[in-house]
């Protein structure tokens, strides 16, 4: 038992009086449409199937496949074959050779000869630049340090002459430059509140005028503003809602309807037709089969098979025994004439040049042959279990 609760199916929204009315015209009208475009269309969908089996299909792999594959095969790899064999001839093999006999051995003799530079470079450092350095460093530490001694003297007296001058202008400053400063700070002041109480009156008065000027611009604004939108609200606004909510909201809806109908009446008549065509279809084949396949089929299976089965035992098979019986007597024929040629030879040598004895056993031996007293029948054998 589950435990969520499945929902409840939606019962589908009531449809009006308008939809129901114009459903099944409309339907009648698009199916009748509908049907000769479905059959076309299927017939030319069969077509395109066959031409693209039996047409495009061959005529591609003939114009196409096939001629790449040849290329490929024929003068693409052979072609890549014989470059790089001859890469490999022309490229690898002196490249090899030359890294193997040349560029070894010289690189060898470099590395000792570098080898060689760096222990003297090493020695050189080690024995004759180090305590060379050590040296010229003893003799700079020590005019360092005198240059330090030197420039701590001289900045030791410069700071007192500078702390001298320091105090000397602080004097001046405290007994002479501060008492008139402040004489002058003390003036400011004065002449700073007299302006205060003479403008700020003025300010005041000013600042005023202006949020009054600023209160009668808003105002003129505001009233503008409300007229505008009032008229534009009158003149457009109330209009256009007039129009949009009684005359195109149902319009609308009613085009809404009409256009869903006729979509979905498309939809069903494009599958009835589809039904339709598929059973025009299968009369079409089964009547093509009744007239053109099975009389056809009949014919090879009745006619045409026996027919050929009688030329067959009858012609083809006493033709092609013939021609066997042809073929292993002329192999024969060659074989006792290659035979005759070669004993014919082997008797003008032995007439020639004499008899040789190791001659028959070599020939024994090259032909794998037993003799004629070791030969094996019926009634004898050559094995040890068998043997008497």
């Amino acid at each position: 038992m589950d435990l969520e609760k499945q929902p409840a199916p939606q019962a589908p929204p009531p449809e009006g009086c308008l939809t129901v009315a114009i459903r099944i015209p409309v339907r009648i009208v698009v199916l009748v449409l509908v049907v000769p475009v479905r059959l076309v269309w299927d017939a030319l969908v069969v077509v395109g199937r066959l031409l693209r089996d039996s047409v495009l299909r061959p005529l591609w792999r003939a114009l196409v496949v096939w001629p790449c594959v040849a290329l490929w095969r024929y003068l693409v790899v052979p072609l890549a074959k014989a470059v790089g064999w001859l890469g490999k001839v022309l490229l690898v093999i002196p490249l090899v050779w030359l890294y193997r006999y040349v560029l070894t051995p010289v690189g060898h003799g470099i590395a000792w000869t570098v080898r060689g530079v760096g222990a003297g470079l090493a020695w050189l450092y080690a024995r004759v630049l180090t305590p060379v350095g050590h040296a010229i460093v003893w003799l700079l530490k020590g005019l360092g340090a005198g240059l330090v001694w030197i420039c701590t003297v001289v900045g030791h007296g410069i700071a007192w002459v500078l702390r001298g001058i320091v105090a000397g202008l602080t004097w001046v400053y405290a007994r002479m430059f501060t008492p008139v400063g402040h004489g002058i700070v003390w003036l400011l002041k004065g002449v700073g509140a007299v302006l205060a109480w003479i403008f700020t009156p003025v300010g005041r008065a000013i600042v005023w005028c202006a949020r009054g000027l600023a209160w009668l611009a808003s105002a003129v604004v505001t009233g503008i503003g409300v007229g505008l939108y009032w008229i534009a609200r009158i003149l457009l606004v109330l209009p256009a809602v007039a129009l949009w909510r009684w005359i195109l909201a149902p319009v609308g809806r009613a085009l809404a309807v009409v256009g869903r109908e006729v979509w979905d009446a498309l939809g069903h008549a494009w599958r009835i037709a589809g039904h339709i065509s598929l059973a025009v279809g299968r009369f079409l084949g089964t009547l093509f089969r009744w007239v053109f396949v099975e009389p056809v089929r009949w014919v090879y299976r009745e006619i045409l098979t026996p027919v050929g089965h009688v030329i067959r035992d009858t012609v083809l098979r006493p033709v092609a025994e013939a021609a066997r019986s042809v073929g292993r007597i002329t192999r024969a024929t060659l074989a006792s004439a290659r035979e005759s040629v070669r004993q014919a030879r082997a008797d003008v040598r032995r007439m020639l040049f004499g008899a040789d004895p190791d001659t028959r056993e070599r020939e024994l031996v090259a032909r794998r042959e037993p003799t004629a007293a070791d030969t094996r029948t019926l009634g004898s054998s050559t094995t040890a279990l068998t043997k008497d």
